[in-house]
């Protein structure tokens, strides 16, 4: 029962510091484009791949503070579910090319951003 408790105070950080990031990008860059979607799946495939690759690997982590960096803060940290309905808000808005833009991105990097972590955990 207390790894729900890891989990949920994980995800409820993660959540948080989601809304803020985004927020914050949004200052930043124009609002036609979901950037900040963008960037914390980016970001939070780096900081799950960097604790998968490097901590864990190396086992630096306990079971506890595992369930609450991955599952918890990094699965309340990204958005899949919002990245999926911005693009098809995009395809309804006949924004095609950001939408298929959007996709593209969302998966080229969040794979470069585990593939980064991978890399730098082997330094």
């Amino acid at each position: 029962m207390l790894n729900y408790f890891y989990v949920g105070l994980g995800a409820a950080l993660g959540g948080g510091l989601r809304y803020w990031v985004s927020n914050v990008v949004y200052k930043f860059l124009p609002t036609f484009f979901p950037y900040g979607t963008l960037i914390v799946n980016a970001l939070g495939s780096f900081i799950l791949g960097f604790l998968i690759f490097y901590f864990d690997q190396r086992e630096l982590l306990s079971q506890n503070l595992k369930l609450f960096l991955t599952i918890g803060f990094c699965g309340g940290f990204t958005t899949f579910s919002t990245f999926s309905f911005e693009t098809i808000k995009l395809f309804q808005d006949s924004e095609i090319y950001l939408g298929m833009l959007n996709i593209l991105l969302s998966i080229i990097l969040s794979f470069l951003g585990i593939y980064l972590a991978y890399i730098l955990s082997k330094l």
